[in-house]
């Protein structure tokens, strides 16, 4: 909306100053031309801009042209600057309009706490592309259209109509009634109702949606964050899970139990080790936990288990045999 952007031009020129048409129009995705006619609808609504010619001109406010906020301290200004970095809002659809919004707060700051603020937030990374394994953190990406979507239909308390595809599946048309929308490391999820039924939609495979102008049949209140560990507990302990019984050194423990689902029985053997009764989700979750954990830990229970990581062990020790 022109109102939006013309808003943001001002804020824009208040942050960074004599700034030209070029990188305005780049920061706003428009053409140079949208901006000089904005900058012309500016200063015949008595907005202070004027124009510097030359090599280094471009435009400028008038200085002391802002608003005040006051009332804030300067770890809740941070606290708003930091928000602008979170993924979540990009996730929802959000991203522009959180931009947006931090961009206003950090200009009507006072100026000193404006410039704290601000420098604070550079001394802090929020969710950074690889961690320090250099594992890459591929985040989703959900279409805005389709987030919106969504979103309005969740907010408005509309059913919801989503052409989804479910992992090894074709996609298909479902009709269901929204919850709420979490966000979890990068991955966007929709809880609704399908029925009488609790489903759990990751937003990245939902190709199409439609709001429909029927009421969703949902409670009136929800506390979203006990839903969502409801959902987590059914989705981890479901299926068919995988009893181990595994002997690991103590020092250890905690890095094989945070692979489990739950630890049912513990006891310290003679020599000091633990022998430990764990819950796994399923046959292939405990091969890959406990031979992540083979130089540390030994499974006495199932058979099948220390079978598998045998032969596991006997490929890779004829693959690195030294040539005689």
């Amino acid at each position: 909306m022109r109102a939006d952007r013309l808003v943001s031009l001002v804020l824009l020129l208040r942050q960074r100053g004599r700034t030209t048409a070029e990188t305005l129009a780049r920061e706003l995705e428009v053409s140079t031309r949208t901006v000089l006619r904005d900058m012309e609808a500016l200063s015949a609504a008595g907005v202070p801009v004027y124009a510097e010619r030359g090599r280094h001109g471009g435009f400028a406010l008038l200085p002391d042209f802002r608003t005040a906020l006051t009332g804030l301290s300067h770890d809740e200004a941070l606290a708003l600057v930091v928000a602008g970095s979170r993924r979540g809002a990009q996730l929802f659809g959000l991203g522009s309009a959180l931009a947006s919004a931090v961009l206003k707060v950090v200009d009507a700051l006072p100026e000193g706490l404006r410039d704290t603020a601000a420098g604070a937030a550079q001394r802090l990374l929020i969710d950074p592309e690889t961690d320090l394994l250099s594992r890459r953190v591929a985040p989703e990406e959900v279409p805005d259209s389709i987030a919106a979507e969504v979103r309005r239909a969740v907010f408005a308390g509309h059913r919801l109509r989503i052409y989804y595809e479910a992992v090894g599946r074709p996609p298909t048309w479902r009709t269901v009634d929204p919850i709420g929308l979490v966000t979890v490391r990068d991955q966007g999820y929709l809880l609704a109702k399908r029925g009488t039924e609790d489903r759990t939609y990751r937003l990245s495979r939902v190709l199409a949606a439609e709001e429909l102008d029927e009421v969703a049949q949902r409670s009136d209140t929800v506390d979203l964050d006990r839903a969502w560990r409801e959902r987590n507990v059914r989705f981890r302990t479901g299926g068919d899970t995988t009893v181990v019984v595994v002997r690991v050194d103590p020092d250890r423990r905690e890095h094989l139990v945070a692979t489990a689902l739950e630890v049912l029985s513990e006891e310290t053997d003679e020599d000091g080790r633990l022998r430990l009764h764990v819950v796994f989700q399923d046959a292939r979750h405990a091969e890959w936990a406990l031979w992540e954990h083979a130089m540390d830990a030994e499974v006495e229970a199932p058979q099948w288990l220390r079978a598998a990581l045998r032969d596991r062990a006997t490929v890779i020790a004829a693959r690195y045999r030294t040539p005689t």
